[in-house]
This record gives structure tokens, sequence and C-alpha cells, in this order.
């Protein structure tokens, strides 16, 4: 019943990691295939954050299982224009740190479109570049990604699927997904050279990759009518597409979003309160004004054959809704509350709050923050990384300025503070566009991070020995691109937590962070968790866990376990925390495709979960904030 629906082939893994093995292990298949028959393997390849673990895994099989690439010829998408392929941001670039350098492919056997020809030059280059791939026999395996608009390629909204390779303008919303890898918007090249969708649908095989915040559009392309305006959409149309997703990417599928309607389910608690409350919002009806009618129309009567009627089902729903939300987010002190989210008995708790970056507690859980140290509770911070790279650099000679007039106002020798301010300044004015920084500017700009961390957890009323810098290794690299989580970064998680032996830990469970950070982070926690657990520590056993998202997306309101509630006078103190963050304001580093400052994305994001239970029937608060228990 579920191919009714979708109208592409679609398996879900539950993370990125295992459908880029499996991914993977396909090509693998494909190239020793090929090879045993003593022919080429001919792949087209895609580039951005999604097929990153995918050459990864390519690399290990190479290095450890013998995988040879001797046979291999490569074809790339795309590339931007223009853009000299020494570039740090050059898909040329891309390729070869991610995969080329690390594997026995012939180097003449690699192609990528050219950003650094001439204008003049392009048509020709891009006449080339479709004569060369008919030349080898066409694309045997084309790997794509996806767009959050539904592009291919650089094959924006509107392309024909008669386009073949050219030059293409960027749409806006491409550029700002794209400008975490050039630290600004106005710096990403307005132009791109792209393979076309008719080049694209020659490939005999096609799998498409989507991870994390593509859900909407693989919902689109997969379910939705062929149409240009989603260029994905077109794959419906070829006879041998793949899409291979992950667990967040698959959310918006029938058979994922509504099961009912795509197969016989069980009726868990979980699901029937997925299947009411969205009834609930897309009737504009509180849980409690649902009807019998409401459930036959919605597809829901073997709901109520199931349950009985649609009053007991409705205020089953509403109670669980209910018991999600509470101002006591440590549990309240002597107080039996069944179905209370927090354990009450231990009072005070010990809470760990790990903020990926140095302002994501005050982003995503100000609220809870605030209130759990005003409870009583010992909050602790654990900052995991430096965020050093989301500082611009007119901010190191204003405090470098500020250290240099300090030392002078207090009387003391400022010969050593000038020397460095002026270093630094000869130093940023010839620095090249996307240089990595130096040591010392990078440790200054962590020095900035890190003052502005301490002086909002001073704001809450935090001592010093409640804040932990841990500048984990793997952000380390002086660029946007991270390195895989290590020991060391896990060695230290265990050994902070083994320190503090936390009742409660809250992190990041938000994967739509632009730069991949917070989903390294949330994985060295888990493992660290599982360590700890496997060595039979008992302490681990009372420590909950409960995951907040950050400022990119909101838990979907079916999923939230507990909702915070906030007032008016609470919004307005948790924006304050979130304006210490000065070099965060006004232009935000690395602000994915929302241009809105952080303040304003939280206050919208809480002020939405709030008016979203308010529609369901209950309380109507200034603000919630949410989250997710993940169970060890």
């Amino acid at each position: 019943m579920v191919e009714s629906f979708e109208k592409i082939p679609v398996k879900i893994f539950k993370t990125p990691h295992e459908g880029s093995l499996y991914t993977a292990a396909e090509i693998a298949r494909l190239i020793n295939e090929k090879a045993a028959a003593g022919q080429q393997c001919v792949l087209g390849l895609a580039t951005g954050s999604t097929p990153i673990s995918l050459y990864r895994e390519l690399v290990r099989l190479h290095q450890d299982e013998g995988l040879s690439f001797k046979n291999v010829i490569t074809f790339n998408l795309d590339e931007y224009y223009p853009l000299e392929r020494e570039a740090v941001q050059s898909y040329w670039t891309f390729m070869h740190h991610h995969l080329f350098s690390f594997v026995d492919i012939d180097p003449a056997n690699i192609h990528i479109p050219d950003g650094s020809r001439s204008k003049d030059n392009i048509k020709k280059h891009c006449r080339d570049y479709e004569m060369l791939i008919d030349s080898v026999g066409g694309i045997d395996l084309q790997v794509l990604g996806i767009g959050n608009n539904g592009h291919i390629g650089f094959n924006e909204p509107g392309s024909s699927i008669y386009s073949k390779t050219r030059l293409v303008n960027l749409e806006n919303s491409t550029r700002l997904a794209n400008a975490k890898y050039f630290q600004n918007i106005s710096r990403v090249p307005r132009l791109a050279i792209t393979t076309g969708i008719s080049t694209i649908m020659k490939a005999k095989k096609i799998i498409l990759l989507a991870w994390g915040m593509k859900a909407h559009i693989i919902e689109k392309a997969v379910e939705g009518n062929v149409t240009e305006q989603v260029p994905a959409s077109l794959l419906q149309t070829h006879n041998d597409t793949l899409f291979v997703v992950d667990e967040h990417a698959a959310s918006q599928l029938t058979r994922i979003k509504s099961p009912w309607l795509a197969d016989e389910i069980e009726w868990t608690p979980a699901m029937i309160r997925k299947a009411v409350v969205n009834m609930a919002l897309k009737t504009e009806k509180p849980v409690l004004m649902l009807t019998n009618k409401d459930y036959n129309d919605f597809s829901l009567g073997d709901l109520l054959v199931e349950k009985g009627d649609a009053y007991e089902i409705n205020l089953q729903v509403f109670y669980m809704l209910r018991d999600s939300v509470t101002g006591w987010p440590g549990g309240k002190p002597n107080a039996v509350i069944p179905g209370h989210p927090e354990r009450s008995e231990i009072q005070p708790k010990r809470c760990v709050i790990f903020s990926p970056h140095p302002d994501d507690d005050i982003i995503s859980m100000g609220g809870t923050f605030m209130r759990l140290h005003d409870q009583g509770h010992e909050v602790h911070v654990a900052y995991q990384t430096s965020g050093n790279i989301a500082v611009t650099d007119e901010f190191v000679t204003r405090f470098l300025d500020f250290a240099v007039g300090f030392e002078e106002l207090s009387g003391i020798d400022s010969s050593k503070s000038s020397a460095i301010l002026n270093e630094a300044r000869t130093y940023l004015q010839e620095k090249k566009m996307n240089q990595v920084d130096s040591s010392q500017i990078r440790e200054i700009k962590g020095l900035i991070r890190r003052c502005e961390a301490k002086a909002t957890c001073h704001y809450v009323g935090l001592k010093d020995d409640q804040i932990h810098f841990q500048n984990l290794p793997f952000y380390e690299t002086g660029t946007i691109q991270k390195n895989p989580m290590g020991e060391a970064d896990v060695t230290k998680t265990v050994d902070l937590l083994q320190q503090l032996k936390p009742h409660q830990v809250f992190c990041a469970g938000d994967l739509a962070d632009p730069h991949g950070t917070h989903k390294v982070c949330l994985d060295i926690i888990f493992e660290s968790i599982r360590r700890i657990k496997a060595s039979g520590e008992q302490w681990i056993n009372d420590c909950r866990v409960w995951l907040y998202k950050g400022a990119w997306q909101e838990w979907d309101i079916t999923e939230i376990e507990m909702a915070i509630p906030m007032s008016p006078d609470q919004v307005m103190k948790k924006r304050y925390g979130i304006f210490i963050h000065q070099s965060q304001k006004d232009m935000v580093p690395f602000q994915g495709d929302d241009s809105r400052e952080f303040w304003q994305r939280a206050e919208e994001r809480n002020g939405n979960t709030a008016d979203l239970y308010a529609k369901l029937g209950l309380t109507k608060y200034a603000a919630m904030e949410a989250f997710v228990r993940w169970h060890h």
C-alpha cells in the first residue's frame, strides 16, 4: 500500500552513517563487477555535506578492504562560477580532500566542471563535458543530493527536463544554504556550472541521498506530482532511481507521518497521540472538541473501532499533552505526579547542560536553564567547542584594542599587548579570502566566545566552578569542515561526566546545524554514556538525558515529552541573555538559510510551540521550550 504514495523507491536508515554504508557497498559492488568484467565503472558524484560520510566509507573500503578505483572514471555534477580550482570552497578541492587524494584513482579519470574558465569559453566547456560523458558510455551510477528547494546538481526550480550542462544562476535560498562554506552570503558566487537534468536522467542508476532537515522536499519529490518546479520529482520518470534517507529526512512521508493510511498498525499511545494531534491541528479544533465524524473523515475509523468513542480517545491524548507541560524541569519537590516527565524524589538535582557552541545553552533552553538554577538545582554548563570560527575579524582587533586601553588606563605596561594588536591588524589586513586563521587569532576568537559564555552563566547565577570549557579537539581544524569525533573527544566527555555524576543531562538533538557540529557533539555524548554504562557505573542508571533543539528547528509537537512554559518576563530575560553574545549579534555567522538573529529565531520557535499547545486546548503561555528524552 506504501507504493501508492511513494512513486520512487525509498530506503530509510536510522542514521546518515548507516545510509552511507549501504550506498558505499552498492558503489563498491558495481566497481568490482565492472573490474571483474574488464570494464570501466563511470560514477557521477555529488558534493556538499550530504555525501561526506559516503566518501569516508569509500576511502575506508579502499584502505582496509582493498577496493580499487583504478577502473573508475568520475564526473562531478557541478562547480561554482567563477572560482579557481585551488579555492578552499571549490568542488575540485572538496573532492580531493574527501576522496580522490586517498584512493588509487587515475587523476586523468577525474572530471569536474572548471569554474575558472573565461565566460566566453563556458559554452564550449559545457558541450565538451557532455561529449566526454557520452564518449565513455554514459554514467553507470549517479550519486545525488537534494536542495531544500528540490534542486539536483544546481538545477534550480524551473530547470527543463531537457536541460544539459550549462551555466546557471543560483537561487538566493541556495546561496544562503551554502553560505556556511563562505562565512557570509556576499562571498557566495551567484553562478554555477551544472550538468543538466537530461544529463542526470541518462545515468543507468541513480541514488539520491538526503539527511536531516530535508523531510518537506523529500515528501514533495517522492509523493508529489512530477513538476519542473521540484526538479527532484522528475526522477519519478527514471527507471532505476533509489532515495536513501535517514529517519529525519523521511519524517514527512505518509508511511512515517500517517502510517495508518499506508498499512495496518499497532495503536500505541505514541501513535494515538500523533494521529489525534495532527487531526486536531488540521481541523483547527481543540483535542477535546474532536468528534467521531472527524475521526472517520481523517481515515481514523479503525482507531474508533479499536479504542472506542472519540470522547475517550480525546481525553487520553489531552492528558498526555497536559502531563508534558511542567514548570519544574528538575521535578517538583515533595509531590507525587505519576505523569510528570521528571522524578520528584531526587532533590536538588545535579544537572549538566551540554552546549555545542558557546551560546546554544541560552538560545535553545535559556528559560529552562534559568528555572533549574532558580529552583535550587546544581547546574553545570559544558561548552563543547570553542566556537572560534564564528567570530569576525573585526572583533579581534576591537577586543585587543580594549586590552591595550585597559592596561594604559591601569598604569600597566601595554607594550606587549600593543605589539600583539599591531601584529593582528597586519595579519588580518593581509589575510586572503577564506584563509585559515593563525593559531593565535583562533585562540583570541575562542577567548571572546569564552568570555561571552561566562558572562551568560554569571547572568543566570552560576559560579565559575560550574562552567566547563571542553574545547573538544574534533572542532579545532580552523575551517568549517570538522573532523569526525575522536577518542580524545570521548575521553574528555567521559571524564567530565564521571566527575559530576549528574542526575540530568541536557544536550542538543538538533541535526540541522549548518556545519554539523551539533551532530558530532551529540554522538560524543551518546558514546560517552554508553561507555560509562558498560563500565558498570551505577549512577548512570539514575541519569536522565533530555534533548533540546537548536536555533534551526523545533521538535514536532507530537514528539515533545517535556514542555517548559515561559512568561513574557522570562522571554525577555532569555532575550537579554542571548544579547550577551555580542559577537553573534546583528550578523549571524554561518546562519544557514535563515537570516534572522538567534534571539528572533528562539522567540518565534518558543512562541509557536506555546501557540500549538493552546490550539490543542491547553493553557496559553507566552512561550515554551521543548525536550525529548533519550533512553540509554
